[in-house]
């Protein structure tokens, strides 16, 4: 006997449930919302995650960056070569003079060394236009007291004071200097003057010896023919012991020979 069949209605009855069917029944206003709203947030999450993780870091090239190296003391000439192999951007934001470094070396940069950074970024440097050279101002015809200003408003410090004796030279005024008027030299650097006292006599330039130990002030006063007088102590913590704080007479003041001198020397105790 031939078996039984299932009519095809029957097998229709039989097909497994579809997705979430038992939740959402196919055709349900719930089912419809469901999906129609499920399927544009699921495409907006698999393009953020897309754009997230494989677009922007190819775009921002993330994981690429380095620790910016030091460039402070080197040649900007030098650096320069290392700087385009890191395939960054260079620029001099300011020059500066500065005692001590020859002209073109790097004084400072930003971003700092150390700093993570990436190719195309700008560095800026502060380079040094080296030791800043000052003519010496013509001091010939003028006072001891007048060139010794005149130095000071020239960025320029007295040096040592010696003396010629003549009568056909203007008396007691500067003869010349040297370095001579006109010559450049470093800012802050001593110059020499040579005065004329005259007929011989018994006339001498008091030196400067604050800054200086005891033992140094005392020889620059006897070298100049003067005598140490009155010796005073002075508790200060900012010097080294027998540093000379004060003196009695001026840089530069015109004394007889033999003049005594009295100074203020620090001390700790």
């Amino acid at each position: 006997m031939t078996p039984i069949q299932a009519s095809r209605i029957s097998q229709k009855q039989r097909k497994k449930p579809g997705f979430l069917s038992d939740k959402l029944p196919p055709g349900s206003i719930q089912r419809k919302i469901a999906f129609g709203a499920g399927i544009p947030l699921l495409s907006l999450l698999i393009l953020y995650l897309v754009v997230d993780n494989i677009v922007m870091p190819v775009l921002t090239r993330h994981g690429s960056e380095f620790e910016l190296p030091d460039f402070t003391g080197r040649s900007f000439v030098e650096a320069q070569v290392t700087l385009k192999d890191l395939d960054l951007n260079f620029e001099i934001s300011s020059e500066e003079y500065s005692p001590g470094e020859e002209k073109g070396v790097i004084l400072n940069q930003f971003p700092l060394a150390g700093t993570p950074v990436k190719a195309d970024r700008t560095i800026k440097f502060v380079v040094s236009l080296g030791q800043k050279m000052l003519p010496i101002p013509d001091l010939a015809g003028l006072s001891v007291r007048q060139a010794i200003l005149n130095l000071e408003t020239a960025k320029l410090e007295l040096g040592e004071i010696a003396w010629a004796f003549s009568d056909t030279l203007p008396e007691r005024v500067v003869v010349f200097s040297y370095p001579a008027a006109g010559t450049e030299i470093p800012l802050g650097s001593p110059v020499n003057l040579m005065v004329n006292r005259g007929r011989a006599s018994n006339f001498t330039y008091m030196p400067k010896v604050m800054g200086l130990t005891l033992d140094e002030a005392t020889k620059r006063i006897e070298d100049k023919l003067l005598k140490v007088g009155i010796v005073t102590p002075r508790w200060d913590e900012n010097y080294l012991p027998e540093t000379v704080l004060e003196q009695s007479e001026e840089e530069g003041t015109e004394l007889d020979v033999g003049t005594e001198i009295d100074l203020v020397i620090s001390t700790t105790e």
